[in-house]
């Protein structure tokens, strides 16, 4: 299952946040979406997720239109928001629960038992969201959204509030799941790690895709032709943002 987005556009009003948004996300790969604060990367995720309608354009999550097939597509697909909002009186168990009966996962136990594991979340099930720190209510939400196992998957800022030892389980189970087959698409401030472990990135600016290619790719584009040219350093390159003060 894929991700085709063709011509995204999302207006506010007066205000445009993304403008003819273009690009695709093929099943196995991870592709990293970038850009500062204000470039329109949550406003692209959630018209991906189908909780946004796009102003114009078309989203496909593995064929199926989000706009006119929303239920089909969002079987598809898990979304991760940067926030973890979680039900304030159902334990960590019983929020698994509850997602297996709405998308009809009849072994939630039996796939819950490894994701526990794998996200550090054991002897945590019977816990309430108000005594778990920010990163675990972070590994709850992502926990939910992988019991199901969905072909298509949406990360925004998964990092956040996760210590160093977090931060690499989260890396490697996201990487797991792409080697699984998954399309990812994962927005992330945290400019290393998605040049650990994406295939591509999407650089988005003021609402518009700036670049898309791998990082030697987007190097090559800006005249970085060192080996070890980070995606920082391209990032800032491509932007503008590198040029000492009192330089245009």
């Amino acid at each position: 299952m894929s991700i085709s987005v063709e011509g995204l556009r999302r207006t506010y009003g007066d205000l445009t946040a993304v403008q003819y948004l273009s690009f695709k996300v093929s099943p196995g790969e991870i592709v990293g979406l970038i850009g500062p604060n204000g470039a329109g990367k949550t406003t692209t995720l959630r018209a991906l997720a189908g909780i946004l309608r796009p102003t114009a354009g078309r989203v496909l999550i593995g064929g199926f239109d989000i706009v006119e097939q929303p239920l089909d597509a969002r079987r598809q697909l898990a979304f991760m928001p940067d926030e973890p909002h979680l039900f304030e009186y159902l334990t960590v168990e019983e929020h698994l629960r509850l997602i297996g009966r709405l998308y009809g996962v009849a072994d939630v136990d039996a796939r819950a038992q490894p994701l526990l594991e794998e996200l550090e979340l054991v002897g945590k099930q019977q816990a309430l969201p108000g005594e778990l720190s920010r990163g675990m209510k972070q590994k709850v939400v992502i926990a939910c959204g992988l019991v199901r196992n969905p072909p298509v998957l949406l990360f925004d800022e998964p990092l956040t509030g996760l210590d160093p030892i977090g931060i690499r389980r989260m890396r490697d189970t996201i990487v797991r799941r792409a080697r699984n087959g998954a399309a990812v698409l994962l927005s992330s401030h945290m400019l290393p790690l998605v040049q650990e472990v994406c295939t591509r990135v999407v650089i988005m600016y003021r609402g518009r895709k700036f670049a898309d290619g791998t990082v030697q790719e987007l190097a090559e584009r800006v005249e970085l032709h060192q080996a070890d040219s980070t995606l920082e350093e391209i990032f800032l390159r491509i932007t503008g943002h590198d040029a000492p003060a009192g330089e245009a």
